[in-house]
């Protein structure tokens, strides 16, 4: 029963980002001056199935403006590409806090 409650959380999680993440982008790309900040970063992963890190960036990719690029070859970080930010760290913590934690109490 808990982990169809937690499983439940993580997708309404995932709805608020995606909800959230369609708004942001949309303003990105319908700004006159269309500023933004490109970057792609590495995200160290705690998590350490394949099912688990699959979902994840999988989850990541699925939110607008994000992308998930790739997984290293230690399956220890994965490469993520987002079309504006300006703080790869807040960007880590924000991964960190949100997806991958919920992941981890679904599945653990």
């Amino acid at each position: 029963m808990m982990r169809a409650f937690r499983i439940l959380k993580l997708f309404l999680v995932f709805l608020r980002e995606f909800a959230l993440s369609v708004f942001r982008v949309a303003r990105l790309v319908l700004s006159p001056r269309m500023r933004f900040t490109p970057c792609a970063f590495r995200f160290p992963l705690t998590l350490t199935s394949d099912f688990q890190i699959t979902l994840l960036a999988n989850l990541i990719t699925l939110t607008p403006g994000t992308l998930t690029v790739d997984v290293t070859d230690d399956r220890a970080a994965l490469i993520v590409h987002a079309i504006d930010c300006p703080d790869p760290d807040a960007a880590r913590r924000e991964i960190a806090q949100g997806f991958e934690r919920l992941i981890r109490e679904a599945f653990a």
